[in-house]
């Protein structure tokens, strides 16, 4: 659903009161998904006790902080109309070379490491939206190759060498294991990325015109927005987040080999999507994704919780993931429908 069609639907559930819930459902996906979270959170604690204790929470909170990192650089790229299916090898490959900075310098300091992560993550990036913007190749296809290639690379870095705690500063390894006002600190950079970004893609020109190229790349070409730079930009910030992602991922683990990082593209997807942002592009918030991601790890520890099978987390989260599209193509189709009835009676008059 586009951004246009968005506000479009904030006009008309003032004009016609008589279609209130589809317009709210479709202006209040968060509210829903923040909902959905709690009755999770508290249901599971009901049945488990433990579910709610101090270390519990903290475990919820720093848990699904990478994957919000990665779900905040793929919405950017979604938006677009495109898909990026590269973080998962960026977050292992990232992560590595961190901790390879580490193994021939010890007393690198943290920040250094973090944009150290950034920087791979960024290369990454560029390559990727060099091919897909300017070279016009789409996305799907070019990003499950460079998936693979990154992977592969990744593999030849390693070499069946893995890197542990030993090798790492304690400085480092605090970032993924200590706690500020009791909120991991891994959360907290999670959600400065998220305030961060959020707020830009509101309030900066050439972030709104991301929703102007995913609701109609055609039109948003006509109007003279440069479709090539921003498509191109989106892919750079979302290898760049997920570098970072990988940064952390090597802080909290403390060990990585070749396989750090897989199929976290998939949960990037997941947690978008299902956070609201509308796979076909054009719609959806950063708040959306970030809450997103929360709600599957929650659901994820509330499973274990509940002495269900581990496996059934990643069925849990592929229901909710066509759910979601589902969803959004039934507003989509439910809105545009309301919105040519609502057409047709100012016609009238």
């Amino acid at each position: 659903m586009s951004q246009h069609l968005d506000e479009a639907l904030s006009g008309a559930a003032t004009a016609n009161p008589k279609t209130p819930f589809i317009l709210k459902l479709v202006r209040f996906r968060e509210f829903a998904i923040l909902l959905a979270l709690v009755l999770v959170f508290v249901g599971t604690s009901l049945k488990n006790t433990s579910f709610a204790s101090t270390s519990s929470i903290q475990g919820l909170l720093s848990g699904p902080a990478v994957i919000i990192l990665i779900a905040v650089g793929e919405t950017l790229v979604i938006i677009t109309r495109n898909v990026d299916l590269t973080v998962g090898s960026v977050v292992g490959l990232s992560a590595y070379l961190v901790g390879d900075v580490y193994v021939h310098y010890p007393h690198t300091p943290v920040l250094v490491a973090l944009l150290v992560g950034i920087a791979v993550g960024a290369a990454c990036g560029l390559v990727t939206g060099t091919i897909v913007a300017y070279a016009r190749v789409p996305s799907l296809a070019v990003t499950l190759g460079l998936l693979y290639i990154i992977r592969g690379l990744d593999a030849v870095i390693v070499n069946a060498v893995q890197i542990n705690a030993t090798s790492l500063p304690a400085g480092f390894i605090g970032v993924g294991a200590n706690n500020f006002i009791g909120i991991p600190i891994m959360m907290w950079i999670a959600i400065i990325v998220v305030a961060v970004v959020g707020y830009a893609m509101r309030n900066f020109r050439a972030t709104r015109e991301m929703y102007a190229i995913g609701s109609n790349p055609e039109a948003a070409l006509l109007a003279g927005i440069p479709v090539q730079r921003r498509i191109f930009s989106a892919f750079v910030v979302s290898g760049a987040l997920a570098g970072l992602a990988g940064a952390l991922w090597l802080a909290e683990f403390a060990t990585v080999g070749s396989t750090a990082g897989t199929g976290y593209e998939l949960d990037a997807v997941a947690a978008a999507v299902v956070g609201g942002v509308a796979i076909f592009g054009g719609s959806g918030t950063i708040l959306g994704a970030a809450l997103g991601a929360l709600f599957l790890n929650t659901i994820n520890q509330a499973l274990v919780a509940g002495g269900v099978s581990s496996f059934w987390d990643q069925a849990v989260a592929g229901l909710l993931l066509v759910l979601a599209i589902a969803l959004d193509r039934y507003l989509v189709v439910r809105s545009e429908r309301i919105l040519r009835v609502e057409g047709r009676d100012r016609g009238r008059h």
